[in-house]
């Protein structure tokens, strides 16, 4: 099988029904301590949406075919069991002339050394991670205008900083890029999910818009999972409510996991609900698991986690976070296979310790620096490059 999957932000409804794993009924996973060598491959997916009319009724799904990766082989284990892939060589997407100015020269980022997992993590600790996960998860929706050639989209996303930093996969946070084309996005979050916030980006990648500019408009688009991350600022309230002195956040981990580390999967899954049902019922899914591989894009990292197969592995699961016993937010979801029973799909993430390095390399910066600015600080500083950013998206658009 193909190890092309889909992006998760983007929801087709199938069926009708609501798939919530709470915590009472989730089995975890208590790790082993890892004996093998980490594979060395980057993960592949494509991307799928749906039509969402302002009246929020009739979404028209759109299927998607997997596309066939010319220079990665794999092979999926039975049972489900995470794939094995074998090493593909690649240079970095190139970023357009036009972004030049935008992306300083690389800089040298330390390879952090991994902790292998302990197998006394206690389930408690785990209830407590969950617990902030699911206070710090948020559903992100973003509406087109009705007879356009775009999607809308709902995925998933996490606080990760007390101000109201938001970390979510930037095919999510591209339509933050569109709203000279009417669109809009709102942060919705809760149980069910209700509008909460109002949201502005303060960083998508630039190489990953390169890499994925006609996306928006493919009928069966795909690409990487490197660089697919973005971050995005609470700027105001959507409601009559106050903002928070404070929003729940989960800080993002520093190492990166090894295999058997037990995790804790948190999104807005959404595959299975009708229109009006993720406008009103849409409810966070929670699942305990463990780390089942990890593989890298480069040599000597660990960038991508395998999770299996779970409730989590559904659309709208995209930017959806995975925390660790210590409360830590380790990745960020990005693709999942989206056929067949749940249980059987294979759910992966970009780690933590690949988002920071990624973003350092392409800011010359390190991420604490961003995240210890002030939201209207960050939000001005970015603002300037959205024309450019943008007009990335809409030289694909009619």
């Amino acid at each position: 099988m193909n190890r092309f999957e889909p992006y998760l932000g983007v929801v087709a409804a199938l069926f009708i029904g609501i798939l919530v794993a709470d915590f009472s009924d989730s089995q975890v996973v208590l790790p082993s301590f890892m004996t093998n060598t980490p594979a060395t491959s980057p993960l592949f997916f494509e991307t799928s949406g749906f039509p969402l009319p302002p009246s929020s009724e009739g979404i028209t799904t759109i299927s998607l075919s997997e596309a066939t990766p010319v220079t990665t082989e794999t092979s999926v284990l039975q049972g489900g069991a995470s794939p094995t892939l074998k090493k593909k060589v690649t240079a970095s997407a190139p970023v357009p002339t036009a972004l030049a100015s935008l992306k300083p020269a690389p800089v040298s980022v330390a390879v952090p050394t991994p902790i292998p997992p302990t197998a006394s993590v206690s389930a408690a600790a785990l209830d407590v991670s969950a617990s902030a996960l699911r206070s710090a998860l948020v559903n992100i929706i973003c509406y087109v205008p009705e007879r356009t050639t775009l999607h809308s989209i709902s995925g998933s996303g996490v606080f990760i900083d007390p101000k109201g930093i938001i970390l979510t996969n930037a095919h999510i946070a591209q339509y933050f890029l569109l709203a000279s084309r009417n669109v809009s996005c709102v942060i919705r979050s809760g149980s069910p999910a209700t509008k909460s916030y109002s949201a502005s980006l303060v960083y998508i990648s630039p190489a990953w818009l390169q890499a994925n500019a006609s996306v928006l408009t493919q009928s069966a688009p795909s690409g990487t999972g490197e660089y697919d991350f973005a971050f995005l600022a609470v700027t105001k309230s959507a409601t009559t409510a106050a903002l928070p002195m404070r929003f729940p956040f989960l800080p993002l981990a520093q190492m990166p996991p090894l295999k058997d580390t037990p995790v804790i999967i948190a999104s807005y899954g959404a595959q299975f609900l009708g229109s009006s049902q993720i406008q009103s019922s849409l409810f966070p899914t929670i699942v305990f698991g463990s780390v089942k591989d990890v593989f890298t894009f480069a040599r000597n990292t660990i960038d991508v986690m395998a999770l299996g197969g779970s409730v989590a592995a559904q659309e709208g699961s995209s930017g959806g976070g995975v925390s660790n016993a210590f409360g830590e937010l380790i990745g960020t979801i990005t693709t999942s296979t989206i056929e067949g029973d749940t249980n059987t799909r294979s759910l992966s993430a970009i780690t933590a310790s690949y988002i920071r390095a990624e973003y350092a390399s392409e800011t010359g910066k390190a991420l604490d620096l961003l995240l210890a600015e002030q939201v209207s600080t960050s939000v001005a500083d970015f603002a300037p490059q959205i024309p450019t950013l943008s007009s990335i998206l809409t030289a694909y658009l009619p």
